[in-house]
């Protein structure tokens, strides 16, 4: 690796994985400490959050797991204050916390609504929230935030949920991108498309394919120009981007990676 990200302190939220294999923030948690970050792991399934600082201490690295609700901000400060107490700063965060619901606005219940705006998009405010007043006073500082193409596209399930708090995430960025441009504050949006992670198996066989997740893979995969879903990596590269000095002049813009589709679509 390049040291990219060398001697830079980075929070990724949602480091863990929902299942077996590579999440987009496990993915991205270890990428940045391949390219020299310190990482703190936060996610609310602890043992997740373990095993992927596990495999950044594995190779040699520097990480530490922190277990935490973000979407209560109590939990969002105190993992932030860890993070300064445990490395002095905070140089880079990326938002990757998210759920699905693949129901429509008659189906939903007002519960599941509630608890999808407060894990995919109160979260991402709390951590900005918290961490701004760390970079602001460092005049240097790097956001990213994970959205989807979901908030751009109709991608063929209903997941009212999903797609409106993905689709506020490039105006919410853009606002923090500009109120803190002057203040060396970056803030961007990575929106992935259809990707292979372990976050659609079990939300998606049954919108899909009759809980046939085989089929529901086949499915995704022949949607995409390019004929198969990205996977974790494709994210976390695009998040190393713009999280690095390479980015240092794009600020309040949406990375999109998605082999395509959204092209396809327009």
């Amino acid at each position: 690796m390049s040291g990219r990200l060398r001697d830079r302190i980075a929070i990724v939220v949602g480091a863990g994985s929902s299942g077996p294999g590579w999440g987009n923030g496990k993915a991205a948690a270890v990428l940045f400490a391949r390219e020299g970050a310190k990482v703190l792991c936060v996610d609310i399934d602890e043992a997740a959050a373990q095993e992927t600082a596990g495999i950044i201490t594995g190779e040699g690295f520097e990480a530490a797991a922190v277990q935490a609700d973000v979407t209560r901000a109590e939990q969002v400060e105190a993992l932030v204050a860890d993070c300064v107490a445990r490395w002095g700063t905070v140089d880079i965060l990326q938002n990757n916390v998210g759920i699905l619901d693949s129901s429509g606005p008659v189906e939903l219940s007002e519960a599941e609504w509630d608890k999808v705006i407060s894990v995919n998009l109160k979260s991402m405010f709390l951590t900005c929230k918290f961490v701004l007043p760390v970079m602001e006073r460092q005049r240097r500082g790097a956001i990213v935030n994970v959205g989807s193409i979901a908030g751009l596209r109709w991608t063929g399930i209903p997941y009212i949920t999903y797609s409106t708090t993905k689709g506020a995430i490039p105006p919410f960025t853009r606002s923090i991108a500009l109120q803190y441009a002057a203040k060396g504050i970056r803030a961007n949006v990575v929106s992935p498309g259809l990707m292979n992670t372990p976050m659609i198996r079990e939300p998606l066989k049954d919108a899909y394919a009759d809980g046939d997740i085989d089929k529901m893979i086949e499915i995704r995969d022949a949607q995409c120009p390019m004929g198969h879903m990205g996977d974790a990596w494709d994210v976390a590269s695009a998040s190393l981007f713009l999280a690095s000095d390479e980015a240092r002049y794009i600020t309040g813009t949406e990375l999109i990676v998605d082999g395509g589709i959204t092209a396809k679509m327009s």
